[in-house]
């Protein structure tokens, strides 16, 4: 088993062992071209080599992971995107995992939490209603017919009146990223579920390592892909790539953007299922603590409820870090995200200067601050179904034009929202691709 301490030595030498130059010329053209080198990217080359097919990886940015990502830019690391190994039992990171011996155990609340709002400890009273309300969600979905119609989270929990339906829903901000009244409570429903594991070297390092022996081009944004003719074009900064077939596996986020140009455009169906998809704004800031922990067990978690509808989770000291990592979703974290690093560590700063005391200003450092919902290469976190859209990741799937396919945690279905969704994505374009003459 690796040690942490090698995980991060090594990481540095690893992302270097990857291409950033020049595309091939024409002679060298590949079967396949895989846009984006996060789980989906990854395991669709993988899979593409498996089967004796020719794949180059075209990443935007200077790494590997996509929105897994291990930072270690504070001294100590943490997983700045996915950090849970999801429905354990059948995620494929399980295994992945176990044959590259990697660590990965249970979650585990570690020092335990305590609930607050607007700094101060939450009454028991207030405590017992939070818990009584959070258990809403799972008992109506058990019970609602949701497949003659679809509707929002927030209509789902309507009759709870505006004061517990807010309470109610405000767990989906740590864990969708998103406010309820834009998630479709279909889709939500038929997430799966399951044990949790973390890794504690670290998620994105692990799915960086797995990316080992392909051919990844960092640093090629991807500008256009035409597939009018009878190979699909894909350009970036440094030239163009013709191949039998493209994967494109960026986020939704991306693609809502524009931020690829697409000759001709995409079909009207899969257009319809693209804005059929929003996409969340879950996002973590860490802060280095120097000094001081004011008496508190590493892994203890604070729970910020002050604002009405508003839930933020500090996690503090884990796994005997020197840290503090804040999260927080939905319009909050944009704002957050928007505001930028200086910004938001005020904010954060802040809210635990109240909670454990002024001192803590003396010891707060810096942060690091990945605000998925500014980065341009992801534009959110993950993928989320609008209320009355919640087949639009089947139809997102769907091949188009037998040359083009669009991968990954958005077209996972059951798995959405996760790296072993889109690991498991991109296994499937990348059979379909397989199985075409070249």
């Amino acid at each position: 088993m690796l040690d942490r301490r090698r995980w991060l030595m090594g990481s540095g030498a690893l992302a270097a062992s990857f291409a950033g130059g020049p595309l091939p010329a024409r002679a060298a053209e590949p079967d396949v071209v895989v846009i984006g080198a996060g789980a989906a990217g990854i395991a669709a080359a993988k899979q593409l080599q498996a089967a004796g097919r020719q794949a180059i990886v075209l990443e935007a940015r200077d790494r590997l992971g996509g929105r897994t990502f291990t930072d270690s830019s504070l001294g100590p690391a943490y997983d700045a995107g996915a950090m849970f190994i999801h429905w354990a039992e059948r995620n494929p990171w399980t295994e992945i995992a176990r044959d590259l011996g990697v660590a990965t155990p249970n979650e585990s609340w570690g020092g335990g939490f305590q609930l607050f709002q607007s700094g101060k400890p939450m009454p028991a009273g207030d405590r017992a209603r939070r818990r009584g309300a959070f258990g809403e969600i799972d008992r109506r979905l058990e019970t609602a017919d949701l497949q003659s119609r679809d509707l929002s989270v927030a209509d789902l929990l309507s009759d709870l009146g505006p004061d517990l339906a807010p309470v109610a829903s405000s767990g989906l901000l740590l864990s969708i990223g998103e406010e309820s009244a834009r998630i479709s409570a279909r889709d939500y429903q038929r997430l799966w579920s399951g044990e949790d594991y973390v890794v504690p070297s670290g998620y994105g390092n692990l799915v960086a390592r797995y990316g080992a022996g392909l051919d990844i081009r960092l640093n090629q944004p991807v500008t256009a892909i035409d597939w009018s003719g009878s190979r699909v074009a894909v350009t970036t900064a440094s030239g163009t790539l013709r191949a039998r077939a493209c994967i494109v596996t960026v986020p939704v986020g991306v693609l809502k953007a524009g931020g690829i140009r697409f000759t001709p455009e995409l079909p009207t169906r899969t257009r319809d299922a693209l804005a059929g998809i929003g996409m969340g704004a879950l996002t973590k800031i860490a802060l280095k603590v120097e000094g001081d922990r004011f008496g508190i067990a590493p892994g203890t978690t604070y729970f910020e409820a002050g604002a009405a509808g508003r839930l933020i989770s500090f996690e503090l000291f884990p796994d005997d870090r020197d840290l503090v990592i804040g999260y927080c979703g939905g319009d909050f974290a944009r704002d957050l995200s928007t505001a930028g690093p200086g910004a938001a560590r005020e904010q954060v700063v802040d809210l635990l200067a109240s909670m454990i005391g002024s001192e803590f200003r003396k010891a707060a450092g810096p942060v690091s601050f990945p605000a998925w919902w500014t980065d341009p290469f992801s534009h959110g976190s993950y993928s989320v179904c609008l209320p009355g859209h919640a087949n639009a990741r089947d139809i997102l799937a769907e091949p188009i034009g037998g040359k083009l396919w669009l991968a990954g945690e958005a077209t996972a279905g059951g798995g959405a929202m996760t790296a072993g969704g889109a690991t498991l994505a991109g296994r499937t374009a990348a059979a379909a691709v397989a199985r075409l003459k070249v």
